[in-house]
């Protein structure tokens, strides 16, 4: 009789299955892992109601399984956030702070209380990996009125992640890393949470809005600007985050405009060199990675309400023109990006004495004041200026021929094209204009 599924031999003494029986061991797989992830969702939620010393110890190695399942299979991912992961993580969450509520959306932050503990810590940033696995999709979409009310339960749980610290600064500084990245992947309109909370007498504030919040965050960005490594990695979330938090709150951009970009005084050497906060994210808009340096530019763009004006006052044309050409606006064409969502104030960029002194002295490309240079054709007649700019001429067309370099402009849309494309749109625009001019005489003419 033949064998319905043959196994097929490959090199000496090795069986290995044939396509039939992959699949069907990679089904097998995959239901074993649907039974293993309900367990595991069984064993955290029942570890929140009955924390004993010893469920506590396991949980732990629950929690990172169940990470690497959510990780590596999207699909489980997807029936844990059915089978509500969301929920029962958040109340894990909860009982791992142990924390104590002031109302729907505030949790008491007591600055006497212990730090968290290492192994308390241990398991809340995995609690934070899982939930950003499950989560990381719902940035852009508007939640129902049930799921808002839990991603803002659960913001307010990460608002006392950011602020609570741990038994180790190294410890503090991974939750907050974690609670960043959580929180650029939840709804934006569920955030506002983070801003609710009534002042205290030492609370950071503008315009009567807490900023405590913002403030760690700003101050955890200066971190991790000042590390060398994996500098994507670690800024890309915290960028991203602040900058969509300063399109949303008028009161979070002024706040942290003040910080990042305080007025103009000194303008005698360039906006990226230096050791402030500023100069350091304009270094970003000239990075060699692109994802890196669109997240620096956006968030200084943002903060200048997306400006050009203003943007290029800050941080020099030559830093700026990354951006610009990105977003079609070399040209100067409209001052802000018409896909922007953001609502910004009326209010002028009101400049400092001494930069008005400079002003005119400042160059817009360096932004800087640069030193007075001699004249290069001084003493030269009129004769030989000509010559030598014929002779750049036929220098740059060389250049040009052997496609050394390309010379571009800037098209009606701010975006830099090829000069001979702009010359044969100029010749066509031309040609049409003559063709109507011609159309609307020879119309005179038999009227």
């Amino acid at each position: 009789m033949r064998n319905e599924y043959p196994i097929v031999r490959k090199g000496k003494g090795r069986l290995r299955p044939n396509v039939r029986d992959g699949v069907i061991l990679n089904l097998l797989l995959f239901f074993f892992s649907i039974r293993l992830m309900c367990g595991l969702i069984e064993r955290v939620s029942s570890s929140v109601s009955c924390s004993s010393p010893s469920s506590l110890s396991v949980q732990f190695y629950e929690l990172r399984l169940m990470f690497l399942m959510t990780a590596l299979r999207p699909e489980l991912s997807t029936q844990l956030k059915q089978e509500g992961g969301v929920s029962i993580l958040t109340a894990a969450l909860d009982s791992c702070l142990e924390i104590q509520w002031k109302d729907q959306y505030e949790c008491a932050l007591d600055p006497a209380a212990p730090p968290i503990s290492l192994e308390a810590s241990q398991r809340i940033v995995e609690i934070l990996k899982i939930l950003f696995n499950i989560t990381f999709s719902t940035h852009r979409q508007e939640p129902s009125e049930d799921d808002a009310a839990l991603y803002r339960h659960l913001v307010a749980i990460l608002r006392l992640c950011l602020m609570k610290k741990c038994t180790l600064s190294e410890d503090t500084d991974e939750l907050q890393g974690h609670t960043v990245n959580l929180l650029s992947a939840l709804p934006l309109q569920c955030l506002d949470v983070l801003l609710t909370v009534p002042l205290a007498p030492d609370s950071e504030q503008c315009q009567g809005v807490n900023m405590d919040c913002v403030h760690t965050l700003l101050m955890f960005m200066e971190r991790r600007l000042e590390s060398g490594d994996k500098i994507k990695e670690k800024l890309t979330p915290i960028l991203n985050l602040l900058t969509e938090s300063c399109r949303a709150h008028r009161e979070t951009r002024q706040y942290i405009r003040k910080h990042i970009l305080p007025p103009l005084r000194d303008v005698s050497q360039r906006p990226e060199e230096g050791t402030t906060v500023k100069s350091r994210l304009i270094r970003l808009m000239t990075h060699l990675d692109t994802d890196l340096k669109h997240c620096a530019a956006d968030l200084i763009f943002v903060l200048c309400k997306e400006n050009v004006r203003r943007f290029v006052k800050y941080t020099g044309y030559g830093n700026a023109a990354g951006l610009l050409a990105t977003r079609g606006l070399l040209g100067g064409q409209g001052s802000r990006t018409s896909n922007s969502d953001a609502q910004y104030s009326s209010d002028s960029d009101s400049d400092t004495e001494e930069y008005r002194l400079v002003k005119d002295r400042i160059n817009p490309v360096t932004g800087r004041v640069e030193a007075e240079q001699p004249d290069p054709m001084e003493g030269m007649t009129e004769e030989e200026k000509e010559e030598e700019a014929k002779r750049l001429i036929m220098l740059f067309n060389k250049l040009s021929r052997d496609n050394i370099i390309q010379p571009m402009g800037v098209n009606s849309e701010g975006k830099l094209v090829p000069i001979s494309g702009l010359r044969d749109n100029a010749l066509n625009e031309e040609g049409k204009s003559e063709s109507e001019n011609d159309g609307e005489a020879e119309e005179e003419e038999k009227n």
